[in-house]
């Protein structure tokens, strides 16, 4: 039986990086040979250049604002802004949805974005009314079922139409309202409280909230929480 005999070859550490051994330079091409075949192996001197592991820096994607059916506002000036609150909150929206495995965003996980952001008035208010994101999930299953186990939501799932609606009502609302300032997630609350047929509106009511609480959550609509830093 053939056997193969390989000399051994002394391993020279990188001074400079001691876990990252190089071969020699000055290595002879026949330092190395095998007898299984009668042939010598001939070896390339090792590049100096190091095998440096690759990290790719994380991309955040970072949303500057909503979506609109009124394309004008897109490039007026005169449109008020998103909070950063409500657009984390959308943000967090889509990302239940995806959970969720469904194909939209609608009012409901919109309601879900908001208390999963939970730093904003409208989040501390639900919360305060017992309305919390264990019990927004599960009347959500109740009343639109779960989806499909082998389905995937697209990364942006689209919004449904009464969610498009509840944005550019909070955004109508603010503009009537002649306040300066940011579009804060209460208006997005009460949006979604605006669309009467809505999954969103239907689980608020099933969960206590009434037009009673939505008057009195309207009076800090241009009210934000600021975090102060010491």
């Amino acid at each position: 039986m053939a056997s193969c005999t390989l000399s051994s070859l002394p391993i020279i550490s990188n001074p400079t990086n001691s876990s990252s051994p190089t071969l020699p330079w000055r290595l002879n091409p026949h330092n190395l040979a095998t007898s299984l075949f009668g042939r010598k192996l001939s070896i390339r001197p090792s590049s100096s250049r190091r095998f440096v592991s690759k990290h790719r820096p994380a991309i955040a994607t970072v949303l500057s604002s909503l979506p609109t059916l009124k394309p004008e506002r897109a490039s007026s000036e005169k449109t008020p802004i998103w909070s950063a609150r409500a657009i984390k909150s959308f943000a967090m929206a889509e990302l239940e949805a995806r959970k969720l495995k469904y194909p939209n965003t609608g009012t409901e996980v919109l309601l879900m974005g908001i208390l999963v952001e939970g730093t904003s008035i409208a989040a501390k208010f639900l919360r305060a009314n017992g309305i919390t994101l264990f019990k927004m999930r599960e009347e959500t299953v109740k009343l639109l079922g779960k989806s499909d186990m082998y389905y995937f939501s697209p990364e942006h799932p689209p919004l449904t139409e009464p969610a498009q609606r509840a944005l550019d009502w909070a955004v109508d609302e603010k503009l009537k309202s002649g306040e300066n300032g940011e579009i804060t997630a209460t208006y997005l609350l009460l949006g979604i409280w605006s669309e009467k047929d809505s999954a969103g509106h239907k689980i608020m009511a099933s969960l206590g909230f009434d037009d009673q609480k939505a008057k009195e959550l309207a009076k800090s609509m241009n009210e934000d929480i600021v975090l102060s830093h010491k």
